[in-house]
């Protein structure tokens, strides 16, 4: 390997933190679930139904976000072996992002989702990370290039989503959900390696 610039980083120590804290924010994730205390006996059918329906669905929209932003966040720091400062601030900016919407915005969220207010600001919070995450890549590539699309499609969706949460906290869920396309979209983006003739 080759000497490091006094201003330079080797990235797989920043991946070391970032699998750590993904780890940690998506563990805390289920911190929020109710436990069996919230039951006086034995629950029926309906009786985990109205405690866990809700909360289940946050904490999945919660954890699959977070899986998606790790699969990015982790492509990314392969293709950057070496990092500037500014790309190891802007990568801690972008884990601290992850922190604060896991445990912190998602237990709000679970709790009180029906609330245009929370859903806004979880809305406002699925949009910053999605906007930390197409910053990083367009560092990362040098601009625009054809990858740009699969990081730019969540933050293009996470956008109306929380203009829909200030009128139908309701629906934004559904229109969050479809952020995940972007996995589909960079399936058929990424340029494939031609066969040997």
């Amino acid at each position: 390997m080759t000497e490091l610039k006094p201003d330079q980083f080797e990235m797989r120590r920043l991946e070391s933190l970032s699998n750590t804290i993904f780890g940690v924010a998506m563990t805390l994730l289920a911190y929020d679930l109710p436990k069996a205390a919230v039951f006086t006996g034995a629950p029926g059918w309906s009786d985990l139904a109205h405690v866990y329906s809700g909360k289940l669905a946050g904490f999945a929209l919660s954890f699959i976000i977070a899986g998606v932003f790790w699969i990015s966040h982790h492509r990314r720091l392969a293709r950057q072996p070496v990092g500037s400062r500014g790309a190891v601030i802007l990568n801690l900016f972008f884990l601290l992002s992850i922190v604060l919407l896991l445990p912190v915005t998602n237990g709000l969220y679970t709790n009180y989702g029906m609330s245009s207010a929370v859903a806004v600001l979880y809305g406002l919070h699925l949009t910053a990370i999605a906007g930390l995450n197409a910053w990083l890549w367009w560092t990362i590539l040098g601009g625009w290039r054809q990858e740009m699309i699969a990081s730019l499609f969540p933050l293009l969706v996470f956008i109306p989503g929380t203009i829909v949460a200030a009128f139908a906290p309701h629906i934004a869920p559904f229109v969050w959900f479809i952020a995940f396309g972007g996995l589909v979209i960079q399936r058929f983006t990424i340029a494939r390696p031609k066969p040997d003739a």
